[in-house]
């Protein structure tokens, strides 16, 4: 399987030589706005709270909504999440919350902007999508006109939709974990969680793998911070009983989904990498084509009569979301996907195990950025490129950058990602 960084460095652009950059030196040089995917009522037993965070995960800000409202976690709803290392303005929902409550809330790194109420749950995907507004410093001003020019191309053929890298965890390693699971080796999987330490590990994290290996498990679970509960309760298990698929179901079962996703995305991946050599703009016979006004697919039985639509971004060819419910294409593309599945010595029935199956989907290989832009500007900080855009539920801002810069790395962790609902029509992802 191919390393970490070749899971999603994929690129459009490849001739284009990439500005130098960097992202998030502060909290406002990355600025997400939530769009919603319905209006809300005004009435009902939700109440609904626009938040501003700075600096803060989504969870960690459920989790402090919570406290100060003092109600269960599962009683608060979100759309998506959305980056820590940022200012990031999303829906939350809230049962039985009084909104007056809501509105005097005085939480450190949050601030409530809006309040009103709707008759549901906000659920993962019900967003149509992210506006951002990165500024990128330490950068090549005097590149601007043809930064504009890429920008624009990629509007007109489509980013490649594939997950980026915070899609596979710090370490760069959930979706073998996912595999694991999908290949029913759970010894594997729990080895992966909670030991072979590797380069991106540090401090008490690497010294809490190392005691892992070494069969120290109760030090292993003293070392593992605090917020790392799944870990820890893993590792009580494992002390406790020495039984490693024990210790696994120990583990959240949203969790453990999560590594699965990651072994679809990873998946899903290759083939967008397969597909870019002919071109993510053109359509194949037996395709499943992704209408990107609704988010349906259908089969395309005539490429021929097809191809003005996906020139016209009407339709795109969609790529596989692994799962034992998922709908194979046929032709070409249904041979392509089958290889992939074979070459990991699995079927879609791999997918159907135990209580993490994943049902699968469709995703569309490319996205087109709307309402995009590049301009210079400047503040104290000195000189930056802004670019701003809107994208689509489940795409990356992630693709969109590595398209156009070579950006310097990140010393903080992976940015949260939004939970990736765009599947076909009538099917989950799992």
């Amino acid at each position: 399987m191919a390393a970490t960084a070749e899971i999603w460095d994929i690129r459009l652009l490849e001739d284009f030589k990439r500005a130098r950059g960097v992202i998030k030196l502060e909290y406002e040089d990355f600025v997400v706005d939530e769009v919603p995917l319905y209006d809300f009522s005004g009435q009902g037993s939700h109440t609904y709270v626009l938040i501003e965070k700075a600096g803060l995960s989504t969870v960690q800000a459920i989790h402090d909504l919570a406290s100060a409202l003092n109600v269960k976690r599962r009683d608060i709803g979100y759309a998506g999440l959305k980056d820590a290392r940022a200012v990031t303005r999303q829906w939350i929902s809230i049962e039985h919350a009084p909104p007056d409550l809501v509105r005097k809330l005085d939480i450190p790194r949050i601030r409530v902007l809006e309040v009103t109420s709707h008759t549901n749950k906000l659920r993962t995907g019900h967003l149509a999508g992210n506006r951002f507004r990165i500024r990128v410093r330490h950068t090549d001003p005097d590149r601007l006109a043809e930064l504009q020019d890429a920008l624009a191309t990629l509007c007109r053929r489509g980013v490649p939709n594939h997950f980026g890298p915070q899609r596979f965890g710090g370490r760069g390693d959930t979706w073998l974990i996912g595999r694991a699971l999908v290949q029913n080796q759970p010894e594997d999987a729990v080895d992966l969680i909670l030991g072979r330490p590797g380069p991106r590990d540090h401090g008490d994290i690497l010294r809490a793998r190392r005691s892992y290996d070494e069969g120290r498990y109760r030090d292993a679970a003293r070392r593992w911070p605090g917020m790392f509960r799944d870990e820890r309760r893993a590792l009580k298990a494992l002390a406790e009983s020495n039984n490693k698929r024990r210790a696994l179901a120990s583990i959240d079962k949203t969790t453990r989904r999560l590594y699965v996703s990651a072994y679809q995305s990873c998946l899903f991946n290759r083939v967008v990498a397969m597909r870019l050599a002919t071109g993510l703009d053109q359509v194949w016979p037996g395709d499943l084509a992704w209408l990107h006004g609704s988010g349906a697919v259908f089969r395309v039985e005539d490429a021929a009569v097809e191809q003005p639509r996906a020139d016209s971004f009407e339709i795109s060819p969609s790529g596989p979301l692994f799962g034992y419910r998922m709908t194979a294409p046929g032709g070409r593309a249904g041979e392509m996907e089958q290889q992939i599945l074979a070459g990991e010595g699995a079927t879609l029935d791999s997918f159907s195990a135990g209580p993490i199956g994943a049902k699968g989907g469709r995703r569309p290989l490319r996205f087109a950025p709307r309402e995009a832009s590049v301009r210079l500007a400047a503040d104290s900080g000195g000189p930056y490129l802004e670019l701003g855009f809107f994208l689509p539920r489940g795409c990356y801002a992630t693709a969109v950058l590595n398209e156009l810069f070579d950006l310097a790395p990140q010393r903080d962790r992976p940015e949260e990602e939004e939970e990736e609902p765009g599947t076909e029509r009538g099917q989950g992802q799992g």
